[in-house]
C-alpha cells in the first residue's frame, strides 16, 4: 500500500469531519476513539497501513459491557471471528447478511436473535407501511382460541401408502429404488431438534454436520444394497446445521459395475422446496470386506505407553474446534513405535440405536491423531477416506 499513502493523504486532508454520533471502538487501536482522532488525515493512512486489530476492538466493547453484535455487511465472516474473541458465553452474535440467503428472512432472523437476548427493536418502524397493528391475545389460560398462521397444518401419511419404504436409520428415515437403475435414493432431515447431540460439533463458530456422519450416511446406503465397504469418500462441501430450522439429505447409489462397485453421493438442501441441492460428497461403495491387518485382543496393547490426555479439547477449542461433551470421547491414549492406540466413549444418555458406529464416536477416534503430530500441531478435519469396514 505504501505507493499510494502519499496521494492519499493529500485527498483526506482535503476532506471536513464530523464527530461520530454513535460511539466507536477503532479496529486500528483496539480502543475507543477519542474525540478529534477521526479528523486527524494520518488516523486514516494508519489504516490503509497498518494491522487491523479486530480481536483488540471486540475485547474492548466487551469491557464497556457490550453483550450484543450485529455484523452489517455481505456475510457472517466477521460473525465467527468475534464468537472466538469474546470471552462471555451469553453474549450474541449475529449477521444482518449471510451469502446465498435471503435478505429479508435473514435481517429477520438476526433481528429476532438481538431481540430474544434482551435488545428492543424499534417494531414499528419495522413494521410502518405494512398495514400490521397490535391486538389483544387472550390471557385465560383454557380459552380456547388458536392463532396458528393459516396453511401450518400437515398432513402426515405412512410412508408405504406413497410407494416408499422406511430406512431403518436414525439419519435417514425413507428409502426408495429406482425403477430403471438398480440403484436407490435414501432421504432424511438434520436438524438440532431432531438431532441434538449435533450442536456439539461447532468449527469456526458455526455447527458442523461431521465428517464421520458422511461416512454413516454412505456406509448406511451401502448396506442397503449389499455393498458394506466404503472404497472411498471425498468431502466437497461443509453442511451446516442452522440453530432454527434444518436440512434435507439425499443420499444416492448408483448402479454396480463390472466388480460390485457402486458410486455414492450425499447432497442436502435448506428446508423448502425452492432452495437448491448442495453436493457434499462423492465416492464409491464395494461388497468386498477385507481382513484387518491388526488384532486388538489384549489391551492396552503390550509395549504401548500411556500418553496424557488432560487439555486436549481445551487445546482443539482455542484452535477453533468446538466439541461439546458428546463429541469429547477420547478417554485414554497409547503411543506404540509410532501407532496411536485410543479409547473414546459416549455419554450414556445418548443413544447409538440403528447407528452401524454413531458419527461422534467415529470422531472421537480421529481426535487421537492429535497424538501422532501428522497434522503439526494444528486443527484438522478429515475430507477424504478410503479403506472404511
Amino acid at each position: 500500500m505504501d505507493p499510494m499513502l502519499d496521494g492519499f493523504r493529500a485527498v483526506v486532508a482535503d476532506l471536513s469531519f464530523g464527530e461520530p454520533v454513535i460511539p466507536i471502538v477503532s479496529t486500528l487501536t483496539g480502543l475507543p476513539v477519542g474525540e478529534g482522532e477521526m479528523a486527524d488525515p494520518d488516523y486514516w493512512v494508519r489504516h490503509v497501513s497498518e494491522p487491523v486489530r479486530f480481536a483488540d476492538a471486540v475485547k474492548a466493547l466487551e469491557g464497556e459491557g457490550v453483550t450484543r453484535y450485529l455484523e452489517v455487511g455481505p456475510d457472517a465472516v466477521l460473525t465467527a471471528m468475534a464468537q472466538h474473541s469474546v470471552e462471555s458465553d451469553s453474549t450474541t452474535v449475529t449477521a444482518a447478511l449471510r451469502k446465498d440467503r435471503a435478505e429479508a428472512s435473514t435481517i429477520l432472523n438476526a433481528l429476532a436473535q438481538l431481540y430474544v437476548s434482551g435488545a428492543s427493536p424499534d417494531w414499528a418502524a419495522f413494521y410502518a407501511g405494512t398495514g400490521a397493528e397490535r391486538v389483544d391475545l387472550p390471557t385465560y389460560a383454557f380459552q380456547r382460541s388458536t392463532y396458528w398462521l393459516a396453511g401450518s397444518a400437515r398432513t402426515v401419511t405412512a410412508l408405504a401408502d406413497t410407494g416408499i419404504g422406511s430406512s431403518g436409520h436414525p439419519l435417514l428415515g425413507a428409502a426408495v429404488a429406482l425403477a430403471d437403475s438398480d440403484g436407490v435414493v435414501l432421504t432424511g432431515r438434520l436438524s438440532l431438534g431432531s438431532q441434538p447431540w449435533l450442536a456439539d460439533h461447532v468449527v469456526g463458530g458455526s455447527v458442523l454436520f461431521p465428517g464421520t456422519g458422511m461416512v454413516e450416511l454412505a456406509i448406511a446406503a451401502g448396506d442397503r444394497v449389499g455393498c458394506e465397504y466404503l472404497e472411498e469418500l471425498t468431502l466437497q462441501a461443509p453442511l451446516v446445521i442452522a440453530e432454527h430450522g434444518g436440512v434435507q439429505v439425499q443420499v444416492s447409489v448408483g448402479a454396480p459395475d463390472e466388480t460390485g462397485s457402486r458410486p455414492v453421493g450425499i447432497h442436502s438442501r435448506a428446508d423448502g422446496e425452492d432452495e437448491p441441492w448442495v453436493r457434499h460428497g462423492v465416492g464409491l461403495i464395494a461388497p468386498a470386506r477385507p481382513e484387518p491387518d491388526f488384532d486388538l485382543v489384549e489391551w492396552p496393547p503390550v509395549g504401548a505407553v500411556r500418553v496424557d490426555v488432560e487439555g486436549l479439547y481445551e487445546g482443539l477449542g482455542s484452535a477453533g474446534l468446538g466439541y461439546g461433551p458428546v463429541f469429547q470421547g477420547v478417554q485414554a491414549v497409547w503411543r506404540r513405535d509410532g501407532e496411536v492406540f485410543a479409547e473414546v466413549a459416549l455419554p450414556e444418555e445418548v443413544s447409538v440405536d440403528g447407528f452401524g458406529v454413531h458419527p461422534a464416536v467415529l470422531d472421537a477416534c480421529l481426535h487421537a491423531v492429535g497424538f501422532t503430530g501428522v497434522t503439526g500441531g494444528e486443527a484438522a478435519l478429515p475430507f477424504a477416506w478410503s479403506g472404511v469396514t
